[in-house]
């Protein structure tokens, strides 16, 4: 009987060894790639205020907490800037309230019709006095958006009017009635509606509110006429980078993804434009429409966008002029009234180079504050325990504490002139 030879082979013992080391080795470089992009290791701290010492700033600082004690993100990814921007994108906000609103229309002289939508209070003020926030939301934002109806619904029930204005083109089911749309710092819509508030309310008092693009348009507004900032209390800008001409190169640097983020921005504006095609270009040359639309289609980052069409809404010759005056850092030093500027040191979209621009500012002036966060993104700031964030957020809660702030000090500050003009003379008084 024939037998035939079998192999037997045998395991080392050394290798389930090596393969467990294996796996602990892929999961701990897992963690630390998370721990790293997630920025778990980072701190959480008040923010870091510059401004001057004065009496109205310390009463400021004393009655609005949220601006001396610590921002708390929610603790598994709130501390990630992209997370924060990524979520507000695309949510943002939780659970966001549906506010009632009338929607105003305004006709402009060169034949467009500015919008706004108006929410009265929702019961009364806590110092009795009529105030109306006139905000002024985001690039291609408009009242609709999550983040402002939650925004206006807390406001509401503080006892605040609030004035949102839609920019020019950016609400889809509302025709351009001329061949223009909203650019980074034209005031006219805006500064239309503060006149139709103004004229409809002759009592009430204004507090100005802008997010992101709105906080240039709103701060160049008030800089470009010594009475625009007449029967305004104080103004509040969250987010916004100052200056368009210095922010372009960091735009361009895939340093904190911003180069991606440029490209997401300006693939949102061409849906904006070509809604509007029509209204746009319909009464342009046909070879001028074809060499517009030509670029618009080719056009990777916003400045590609703003070169080929949004200067020459205005007729600005070159794309450093448009960037120039359009800019409210040429303004921002006219500013009188009290002003609050919010920065998050993680926003991907404003570059840090950018917010030497508000410190110096508040460094120089006594009416202002420049308040940087160390987390929050761009216009994220929530807030919340461990994962889910709280349908607030911080810079909803910082806006309205202000404001009451504000409210607070003109109710009971002494009868001399108006802030900033009356701190030398009711400094003895109010220290």
């Amino acid at each position: 009987m024939n037998t035939q030879n079998t192999d037997v082979h045998t395991i080392s013992p050394e290798l389930p060894a090596m393969f467990d080391g294996m796996k602990l080795a892929v999961v701990a470089t897992v963690l630390y790639i998370l721990v790293r992009c997630l920025n778990l290791k980072s701190p959480t701290a008040p923010p870091d205020l510059t401004y001057q010492d004065t009496p109205l700033n310390r009463f400021l600082l004393k009655s609005c907490p949220q601006l001396t004690k610590e921002y708390i993100p929610p603790l598994l990814w709130g501390k990630s800037g992209h997370l924060q921007t990524a979520l507000y994108g695309k949510l943002g906000r939780v659970s966001s309230p549906h506010p009632s609103g009338v929607r105003k229309y305004l006709p402009m002289q060169d034949g467009a019709t500015a919008t706004f939508d108006l929410f009265e209070p929702v019961g009364d003020h806590r110092t009795g006095d009529d105030i109306t926030m006139v905000i002024c939301p985001g690039i291609g934002n408009h009242s609709e958006k999550h983040y402002i109806r939650t925004f206006v619904d807390y406001a509401q029930k503080d006892g605040y009017r609030c004035a949102v204005l839609n920019h020019l083109g950016a609400l889809p089911n509302i025709e351009l009635t001329s061949p223009r749309m909203f650019t980074y710092g034209c005031t006219w819509e805006f500064a239309a509606m503060v006149g139709y508030i103004k004229r409809m309310y002759p009592q009430t008092q204004l507090m100005v509110v802008g997010f992101s693009l709105g906080g240039n348009i709103v701060c160049k507004f008030l800089g470009e006429n010594r009475t625009n900032q007449e029967r305004v209390l104080c103004c509040v800008s969250v987010c916004q980078g100052y200056s368009a001409l210095r922010a372009q190169e960091t735009f361009l640097q895939w340093d904190q993804f911003r180069r991606f983020y440029n490209f997401l921005m300006a693939d949102n504006m061409k849906k904006i434009i070509l809604s509007h095609r029509d209204s746009l270009f319909g009464g342009s040359p046909v070879k001028r429409i074809d060499l517009d639309i030509g670029r618009l289609y080719t056009a990777t980052s916003l400045m590609q966008i703003d070169d080929s069409i949004m200067r020459k809404f205005h007729g600005h010759s070159s794309l450093k002029e448009y960037y120039e005056k359009e800019s409210c850092v040429h303004y921002i030093h006219n500013v009188n009234v009290p002003l609050l500027l919010v920065n998050s040191a993680d926003d991907p979209l404003v570059h840090e180079s950018l917010l030497t621009i508000p410190r110096t500012l508040a460094a120089k002036k006594p009416n202002v504050i420049f308040s940087l966060t160390l987390h929050g993104g761009h216009l994220g700031f929530f807030e919340g325990a461990v994962l889910f964030p709280q349908p607030l957020t911080w810079m909803d809660k910082v806006i309205v504490g202000y404001a009451n702030a504000m409210c607070q000090w003109e109710k009971q500050k002494p009868p001399c002139q108006s802030v900033p003009q009356s701190e030398s003379s009711c400094a003895e008084e109010k220290s």
